[in-house]
């Protein structure tokens, strides 16, 4: 993040941006969302107040007072939320960022940094944005891909395509895997999730089968000996999460399942529907294993069922048999 200390920013958005990566341990990439929203916010506010006439992309802030941050209302939030609509292009999706990333400076200006009395945003009331289901594979043809996995020489490979359909871990998680995380006793490991997160993630046997085929080879090779990553490139070091997409699209090839839309994070939706659809694991129990922060994330997999249910109503091959009565007399 190249933004903490910034000069073209007033010093309490500086500050606010070091309590979230800091005290909060939000991630890069919301950090990074949350800075580009409230800046446009913080520009939108400052045209306003001082009407320089300048394109919004070009308007200094680095001089914006404290006073200014103290009068705004929620009436210049929905102002703001409109202003994006309808210039801007906006989608409901990105509004709604920009309301999360509003509520949560606000919220530090009012509890932590002690600078304004009211939050403005705890009046605001912003419709969330519906969800849409996540792409995902079906059983069969995660099947199709476990068996295409097979068929390459790579153990490793396969291994990674395993611990994705079985696991439900992100890519971050899965490079980041180090062979001392592995505790086979326990048959589990040990992953760093969003904001620096440890949580355990259980391995079945098919988890295990891959491991061990994999760290056969893995330690046979004396080159690789001082690298503490599990997967490892072919100049031994650590994998790039880029090399892991290549496997990944790679495997969708050989399997005949390339142009869906699937990837790695799908590959994370697939596992988790498999476990809800077939092994009765309820909303918190993979609220655990996925290591959402909040259930309301998780909850997207329990409509998954009904749109099941009625996908095979509709395929049903007499679904469009009607009563020819019905159009007698």
């Amino acid at each position: 993040m190249r933004n903490y200390n910034s000069p073209d920013n007033p010093e309490f958005f500086n500050e606010y941006l070091v309590h979230i990566k800091i005290v909060q341990l939000l991630s890069e990439r919301t950090i990074q969302e949350y800075y580009i929203d409230i800046r446009l916010f913080l520009r939108f506010i400052y045209e306003n107040n001082h009407n320089t006439g300048k394109d919004i992309e070009d308007i200094n802030i680095s001089d914006m007072s404290v006073n200014e941050i103290i009068n705004i209302s929620v009436s210049d939030i929905y102002n703001f939320i409109f202003y994006t609509s309808d210039e801007r292009n906006n989608a409901d999706k990105a509004r709604y960022r920009k309301v999360s990333a509003l509520r949560s400076f606000f919220k530090y200006l009012e509890k932590v940094a002690h600078i304004i009395e009211n939050d403005p945003t705890k009046d605001l009331d912003v419709p969330v944005p519906k969800r849409a289901l996540p792409k995902f594979l079906s059983l069969d043809e995660s099947l199709r891909l476990l068996k295409a996995s097979s068929t390459a020489d790579s153990k490793r490979d396969y291994c990674i395509i395993t611990l994705f359909l079985n696991c439900g871990m992100r890519l971050s998680e899965l490079v980041g895997i180090n062979i001392k995380d592995i505790d086979f006793y326990e048959n589990r490991l040990k992953v760093l999730g969003k904001g620096n997160k440890e949580r355990m993630v259980y391995l079945n046997n098919a988890c295990l089968d891959a491991l061990n085929s994999y760290l056969e080879i893995r330690r046979s090779n004396p080159k690789s000996a001082d690298e503490p990553a599990l997967f490892i490139s072919n100049q031994n070091k650590r994998i790039s999460k880029r090399r892991v997409q290549q496997i990944v699209e790679n495997a969708l090839t050989e399997a005949g399942l390339d142009g869906k839309g699937i990837t790695t994070h799908k590959l994370r939706h697939t596992a988790a529907t498999l476990m809800y659809q077939y092994g009765d694991a309820d909303v918190l129990t993979l609220k655990e294993l996925l290591g959402h922060a909040s259930v309301s994330t998780t909850e997207i997999y329990t409509h998954l069922n009904n749109e099941n249910v009625r996908n095979a109503v509709e395929s049903n091959p007499l679904a469009n048999v009607k009563n020819e009565n019905n159009n007698k007399e």
